[in-house]
C-alpha cells in the first residue's frame, strides 16, 4: 500500500490561527478517544459539513491509532488546518525513529481484527502521506480532505 502522493508541500505551510488547531497528546491507546473529541470540537467550531466531520474524525482515529501502536513514540502532536482552495489538512506527527513511509504490510485477511487502517486512510482522502516530522523529529502522516461548501 504507498500513499497517493509522497510528500505534501502544504505539510508545514503556515495558516491563519483561526484556521488551524494543533493538541498534544500521550501516545496511549486513551489519546485516541481524546484525539476523535478534540478533532469533532474544532470541525463543529468550524462549522464544516457534516460528512466532512466524520471523515476527518476517522482520519484523526486511524491515525493516531498507528502513531501509538506503531511509532513507539512517547507523545504525539495532532493538527487540523483549513488551506487554501477550501482542504481540510489532518496530520499526526510522532516522536518516533522509525521509518516515515508506511510499511508496505501484507492485506489483512477476513479474520484478522486489525491492519485496515492505512485502506481507510487511502479511501477517504484525497491524498495522503508521509514524511519526516521537522516539529516533532519523528514522522508525519498527514491526509487531505475536500471541503465542499
Amino acid at each position: 500500500m504507498t500513499p497517493h502522493t509522497a510528500s505534501s508541500p502544504d505539510l508545514l505551510v503556515t495558516t491563519p490561527a483561526d484556521r488551524e488547531h494543533w493538541f498534544d497528546l500521550p501516545s496511549i491507546r486513551a489519546s485516541v478517544r481524546t484525539a476523535r473529541d478534540t478533532a469533532r470540537r474544532q470541525l463543529r467550531t468550524w462549522r464544516l459539513p457534516g460528512d466532512v466531520c466524520t471523515d476527518a474524525v476517522l482520519l484523526v482515529s486511524e491515525l493516531a491509532t498507528n502513531a501509538v501502536i506503531h511509532s513507539a513514540s512517547s507523545g504525539m502532536l495532532c493538527g487540523l488546518s483549513l488551506t487554501p482552495g477550501e482542504r481540510l489538512r489532518v496530520e499526526v506527527h510522532d516522536d518516533g525513529r522509525g521509518e516515515a513511509r508506511p510499511s508496505d504490510a501484507r492485506p489483512p485477511g477476513p479474520d484478522d481484527e486489525s491492519g485496515r487502517g492505512l485502506l481507510i486512510v487511502q479511501q477517504l482522502a484525497d491524498s495522503w502521506g508521509a514524511v519526516r516530522s521537522a516539529r516533532t523529529g519523528g514522522n508525519a502522516v498527514w491526509a487531505v480532505l475536500r471541503v465542499d461548501p
